[in-house]
């Protein structure tokens, strides 16, 4: 799969784009708050459908501006397809494929396959479950239609039933009711778990011979899948619970407390790895979601680099740019000379100065 043209207006920072991207590496160089990392986030919007750091759309648009155009064409093994995604301050988001408007995010989800790659992902390591668990629920929502339903769903009831929990603590008869949400929340719950558990094991398989090829075999990762409680019993501690529930007023259990472990030779790596181990950990887990879209998919993603070279030793450096080596890419950096170190000539090279981007002759 690759970007074949790119046109963007008012999006953040940047000025009025066009470009034809080749299939290979495509290098953006440029001092910071230039509109490097808004070219990235563009892409990955008309991917997802969502901003990888703003949860609110009308951020995106530039200042002073009143809307945001973005279109990308995508070549596939298997179709051809034109995404269209329109913003506009105090609208609604407008996202159209092949000039069809779409109603549901999870009907954008597989036109266009991502995966990015950014200083943040040592989080993916570091930080609390909850980055954990968006890393999960954004690969499967790529992957797996079902799955966007059943999290969509899930979150929905969720936040309802946690609503009602507030209730009772005022209206404590409201209790009888709790059982209409119970059973949906653990119907779209185990599904979801049920998913998250085949990904991840999948995903540990991977991983772990990644991590032996980048270590030379050194290092032997592991990737649990840790759920707050086996979905054969989440009715069970649902209803358990329930006192607990009314105090605090929130749900204790289901998969929106799930977590992911990474243990290097048997021991946590959040914990006990070196921060050599963590950055190897995070890698080789984002090269795995490579090799699982391409698995169920049958197509090559696109690669999303957001000045990662800065945070990776030369070893780690080459190892990732050898494992990208035959997808498109889109690497941001901030000086030339970082730029020159992997443009194998100035076709796939770009300047960004001031929200335009300059290509290099």
């Amino acid at each position: 799969m690759e970007i074949v043209n790119i046109s963007l207006k008012g999006f953040r920072n940047l000025e009025e784009i066009q470009l034809e991207p080749v299939r290979g590496m495509n290098i953006f160089y440029g001092l910071n708050a230039q509109g490097k990392t808004n070219f990235l986030e563009s892409l990955y919007f008309c991917a997802t459908g969502r901003s990888m750091r703003m949860k609110i759309d009308n951020q995106l648009i530039g200042f002073q501006k009143e809307e945001s155009h973005l279109q990308v064409k995508v070549k596939g093994n298997f179709s051809e397809n034109r995404i269209d995604v329109h913003l506009k301050k105090d609208e609604k988001k407008g996202i159209a494929v092949n000039g069809l408007y779409i109603r549901k995010l999870g009907d954008l989800f597989g036109t266009l396959y991502t995966v990015i790659f950014s200083p943040d992902d040592l989080g993916l390591v570091k930080e609390g479950p909850t980055q954990r668990r968006r890393f999960l629920d954004m690969e499967l929502c790529q992957l797996d239609k079902v799955y966007y339903y059943n999290l969509q769903q899930y979150y929905k009831i969720l936040k309802q039933r946690n609503h009602l929990l507030k209730q009772i603590q005022k209206k404590p008869e409201l209790k009888e009711t709790l059982f209409l949400w119970d059973q949906q929340l653990v119907t779209y719950g185990k599904g979801i778990m049920t998913a998250r558990e085949v990904f991840l094991s999948r995903l540990d398989q991977i991983s772990h011979k990644k991590m032996e090829d980048l270590t030379g075999g050194v290092d032997s990762l592991k990737t649990i899948y840790k759920p707050n409680c086996h979905k054969n019993m989440l009715a069970e501690k649902m209803e358990k619970s329930i006192s607990k529930d009314i105090i605090l007023g929130s749900t204790q259990y289901g998969p929106h407390k799930d977590d992911i472990i990474f243990l290097i030779d048997d021991k946590e790596v959040k914990t006990f790895g070196s921060q050599g181990q963590q950055r190897s950990t995070a890698l080789a887990t984002k090269l795995a979601q490579i090799d699982l879209i391409q698995e169920e998919t049958g197509e090559d993603p696109v690669l999303l680099l957001d000045d990662v070279f800065s945070e990776l030793d030369e070893t780690r450096q080459q190892f990732l740019m050898n494992s990208i080596s035959s997808f498109q890419s889109f690497i941001t950096c901030t000086g030339i000379e970082d730029a020159m170190k992997t443009s194998v000539n100035n076709q796939n090279l770009f300047h960004v100065v001031k929200g335009n981007i300059i290509p290099q002759k």
